[in-house]
């Protein structure tokens, strides 16, 4: 097996799609004959509700767990938290014990790299694993880019959202200078676009702005009904519409996050320079 690519999906804005894309990479990935494991490192557990469990509050094994016997050092061979899930990957799932594990992580040692020594017992068995950050820019998400090789960005197509992701990349270059000088952004993409004008100048705007220093993904998911229904419907795009626009997109998605790491791109992802 290939060496394992370790990515991040993160912002620090709430409902840019982030669960989603995890979600239909995961699939998507499978599809394509990968093997794959999806971390819910959000405390409020949306990735776990679209893998079909409605309540993740009331599930007695998750990565809070995992992480709090890694704080107190209690190691195991058998890794009973990672569930499989009927399309063909494997997920660990969250709750709200993660928002406890955070707190707990300010006094701990080693505190940016706890769930990197998690990810680095698990990955072994896997092509990839993504890590779903929650919306913020606290010690969990400091521990999933800790932990990873890449970092992919999800922009919502507004102006505002797109000027907000100067500070997510803030937090990337000091991850990078002091804690993982490997991390490198694989990509940023435009979610929850329109068919408009205005959808095409944020577009323009933000190859513009970024695509100079920073890779800016060709794909463009769009905004639609179908994809709106994926957090309740217990599938992916690709089962839930395999026809539609957002499938398509989302494959398109996964052939550009195969090609992370396997070019060299003439723009340098690494923001160190």
């Amino acid at each position: 097996m290939a060496k394992t690519k370790v990515i991040a999906v993160a912002n620090q804005k709430g409902g840019v799609g982030k669960s989603t894309t995890v979600y239909n990479l995961g699939a998507g990935l499978a599809m394509n004959g990968k093997k794959v494991l999806l971390l819910d490192v959000d405390p409020q557990g949306d990735l776990t509700k679209m893998l079909g469990h409605r309540k993740p509050h009331d599930m007695p094994l998750t990565l809070g767990n995992v992480m709090n016997d890694i704080v107190a050092g209690v190691s195991g061979t058998e890794h009973p938290e990672i569930m499989h899930h009927y399309e063909g990957f494997d997920f660990v799932p969250g709750n709200r014990t993660l928002s406890a594990v955070e707190v707990g992580l300010v006094n701990a040692m080693c505190r940016e790299t706890v769930l990197k020594q998690y990810v680095d017992r698990v990955k072994k068995d896997y092509d990839y694993v993504f890590l779903d950050c929650r919306p913020s820019l606290g010690m969990l998400v400091i521990n999933a880019l800790s932990a990873s090789d890449y970092v992919l960005i999800p922009v919502q197509a507004d102006y505002l959202a797109a000027e907000d992701m100067t500070e997510l990349i803030g937090t990337v270059q000091s991850i990078q200078r002091q804690i993982n000088p490997k991390l490198k952004i694989g990509g940023i993409f435009l979610t929850m676009a329109n068919d408009t004008n205005f959808r095409k100048d944020i577009v323009n705007s933000v190859r513009e702005n970024f695509g100079k220093r920073l890779p800016v993904m060709q794909t463009v998911i769009p905004a639609t009904v179908r994809l709106a229904e994926i957090s309740t419907a217990d599938k992916s795009i690709f089962r839930h519409e395999p026809k539609g626009r957002a499938a398509e997109t989302y494959r398109n998605l996964v052939k550009e996050v195969m090609d992370i790491g396997e070019k060299q791109r003439s723009k340098s992802t690494d923001l160190g320079r």
